[in-house]
C-alpha cells in the first residue's frame, strides 16, 4: 500500500494556515503538480473540487476530490473520487505558540495489476505531494 507523509512548521496561527490549505483553489499556488481546479460544490465538509494533475507525459488526469473531515483549525481530510488512483488524504495543524506544526499524509491501496504496474510511480507521486508542504511554507511565510 503506498503512503507519504511529511511534517512541517509554519511560522503562521493555526487558523490561517488551516484557512489557507482548506480553499482548494489555492493549490496551485504551492502544489506544482495542479494543472487546474475548479470547485464544483459545497463548502467545508462535502466540498468537491475538480482538478486536473500532471500524469505521464505530463497529459491531465482527472484527480477530483471531497472533502471528508473538515474540523477548523485542527483537521482537514479528503478521498479522491476521480482518476485510476484513488488515495485518501489527511492534514493535521498543530498550533505551537503562534506557529501551526503541519503534517500531511497520503495513502491508497493498490490491487491486482494496478499495483505491479503503478505502484512504484503512485510511491514517487506521493512522495511528491507530501513534499510540497515545503513551497506552502514559502508560500505562507514569504
Amino acid at each position: 500500500m503506498p503512503s507519504a507523509s511529511n511534517s512541517i512548521t509554519i511560522e503562521r496561527p493555526a487558523a490561517d494556515v488551516f484557512a489557507y490549505v482548506a480553499d482548494g483553489m489555492n493549490g496551485p499556488k504551492w502544489r506544482p503538480g495542479i494543472l487546474d481546479i475548479d470547485l464544483a460544490s459545497g463548502s467545508g465538509l462535502g466540498a468537491i473540487y475538480r482538478q486536473g494533475v500532471k500524469g505521464p507525459g505530463g497529459r491531465r488526469i482527472a484527480a477530483d476530490y471531497e472533502i471528508t473531515t473538515f474540523d477548523p483549525p485542527r483537521k482537514l481530510a479528503f478521498r479522491a473520487i476521480a482518476g485510476p488512483v484513488q488515495p485518501t488524504g489527511e492534514y493535521t495543524f498543530e498550533d505551537a505558540d503562534g506557529r501551526t506544526r503541519l503534517t500531511f499524509t497520503l495513502a491508497v491501496t493498490l490491487g491486482g495489476w494496478k499495483r505491479l504496474v503503478m505502484g512504484r510511480a503512485v510511491q514517487q507521486t506521493m512522495d511528491a505531494e507530501v513534499a510540497s508542504l515545503a513551497r506552502l511554507k514559502a508560500v505562507l511565510e514569504g
